[in-house]
């Protein structure tokens, strides 16, 4: 069906061709449209720009057509610059004009209600500084750490071989390549398409352990040790949980598990295979840093942390009083918004389960400054960021770096079309099959990415140089702005309290004194409590 307009073109083309040759020449005038569009056809298959048209030779240029005549129909992504409260801007055009070098500044002023709940901005300096020239690095690795990495403000997130094509991931891990930035591996292991173009990884240790497990499906130290101290691998992120589906683990159905995926992942060919919500090598606070010491010193020295949602807080408390008994703190910690992710996952868990990142940033970097473990360990945070904006706001909430997934997807050439989970991708970014996964150019996504992640950085610094600071982390919470109602704005540090350093340790405020009382650094959960 991908290729009717095609064949019909060609076909037509035969068919009054012969009618012109044998027949009348007047019939050569029937000929002419299909021997155009026929051409347009081998155009569009040839061609590398645009994974559409490869993948749809002729009827691809509808959507191009539509999109002259009025902004798509179909429900964009957009940047929350609150949990809920979408901007009126569509983020992925601007992830597109980034991504091509097109025009990236509006005319006419905001479209945005100023004035709305949710609202949120930085103020200006009257006497703004110049951009520097180039963007810092933030330097991950804790004291136990001999091999530290220094990494850009902006990464690529979790996504993994399966999920998305080879084309996609060998295009994303050159994009990182060519602009200095890390490529995040996804739980679904480290594969060829993530080594062949020399970018820097951050290999994901999921659930299901692939890439480093036993045929029974628990964790394999051999395996681990020999990828994790290959040169391409400069960190190790312990999956504990993802925003776009907290508390569940996966599913890889047995017609998806092909022998190069079984390979990959260490997996039987064509058996379903399931990630389960726990990890096995660990089952509390304090086995789970002694984990993190046992692959920091199995990885050579590189840094080690972890990635989680937000939930139960008191979790995080007994994980931070797990870190001051035993002395052991990850290298970084990574918090994931419930509203980010890209993965399929049930509309209870998508909407209502796990925090937002706003909330579990602002309280992962509260609980690490008053138990005074702050200054060890690096924060990251991924959810929704896609322009400097964004990046700003988390940093000014208590991160160090951001990472994205889903504006990374749109450099790609993602055009949204919810067919991740049937292997239908339009655009050869999230599917297996090999007649769409040509569509995606390597050489020219990964250029994309690239002009992507160092425009909005430079967006970024832009934005910090507007506010006469020379440095991301020179913001704080008192510059981020929120609007509550049309007469009344407050920043983040009157919105929220911002713990002092130690502050847990004492006497903790009202708001944290119960969490952190239960808070048990050999237990996760909560305990019951009796009706």
């Amino acid at each position: 069906m991908r290729y009717a307009a095609s064949i019909f073109s060609v076909i037509s083309l035969a068919l009054f061709g012969s009618m012109a040759v044998f027949v009348s020449p007047v019939w050569a005038l029937a000929a002419v449209p299909f021997l155009v569009l026929t051409l347009l056809a081998f155009y569009d298959v040839a061609q590398k720009r645009h994974n559409l048209w490869r993948i749809y030779p002729i009827i691809g240029h509808l959507r191009w057509a539509m999109e002259a005549v009025r902004p798509e129909l179909q429900q964009y992504f957009v940047e929350s610059n609150t949990d809920g409260a979408p901007f009126n801007r569509d983020i992925r055009s601007l992830v597109y004009q980034r991504a091509k070098l097109t025009r990236e500044e509006d005319p006419f002023g905001t479209e945005l209600d100023l004035y709305s709940e949710g609202h949120e901005w930085f103020n200006h300096s009257i006497a703004p500084l110049a951009v520097p020239e180039n963007p810092p690095k933030i330097t991950v690795g804790g004291p136990d750490c001999t091999r530290p990495y220094d990494m850009a403000l902006l990464n690529v997130s979790a996504l993994s071989f399966g999920s998305l094509s080879s084309n996609a991931i060998a295009a994303l891990n050159k994009g990182a390549a060519m602009g200095g930035f890390v490529h995040d591996t996804g739980e679904g292991s480290i594969t060829r398409y993530h080594l062949e173009h020399g970018g820097d990884l951050i290999w994901e240790i999921g659930s299901a352990y692939f890439g480093c497990r036993t045929p029974e499906g628990d964790f394999d130290p051999v395996q681990f040790r020999d990828k994790a101290n290959i040169d391409p691998v400069k960190m190790i992120n312990i999956k504990l949980s993802q925003g776009a589906k907290p508390g569940l683990g996966g599913v890889m159905p047995g017609e998806k598990v092909t022998p190069e995926i079984a390979e990959i992942r260490g997996v039987p060919v064509g058996r379903t295979v399931v990630s389960p919500p726990n990890h096995s090598a660990f089952s509390t606070p304090r086995e789970l840093l002694e984990f993190v010491a046992s692959l920091r010193e199995m990885a050579d020295g590189k840094p080690v942390g972890f990635k989680l949602c937000i939930g139960h807080r008191r979790d995080f408390l007994a994980i931070c009083k797990a870190m001051l008994e035993t002395g052991i703190t990850p290298d970084f910690i990574v918090i994931d918004g419930s509203e980010g992710g890209t993965g399929a996952a049930p509309l209870e868990f998508v909407d209502h389960v796990g925090t937002p990142l706003t909330e579990g940033l602002i309280f992962a970097h509260n609980a690490l400054v008053g138990t005074n473990l702050r200054e060890r360990i690096r924060l990251g945070c991924s959810g929704k960021i896609a322009s400097g904006f964004s990046m700003a706001a988390r940093i000014a909430q208590g991160a160090d770096y951001t990472n994205s997934a889903r504006a990374m997807m749109f450099a790609l050439g993602c055009i949204q079309a919810k067919s991740c989970h049937n292997n239908k991708c339009p655009v050869g970014v999230a599917t297996q099959d090999p007649a769409r996964v040509r569509g995606l150019d390597v050489d020219v996504k990964a250029e994309r990415v690239a002009n992507f992640q160092r425009l909005t950085v430079e967006s970024l610094m832009r934005l910090v140089a507007s506010m006469g600071l020379s440095c991301p982390d020179e913001l704080d919470p008192s510059m981020l702005m929120r609007r509550l109602d049309p007469h009344t704005s407050i920043s983040y540090a009157e919105l929220y309290r911002y713990l002092k350093p130690g502050e847990l340790l004492g006497d903790p405020p009202e708001k944290w004194a119960v969490d952190w009382a239960a808070a048990d650094p050999d237990r996760f959960g909560l305990v019951p409590i009796s009706r």
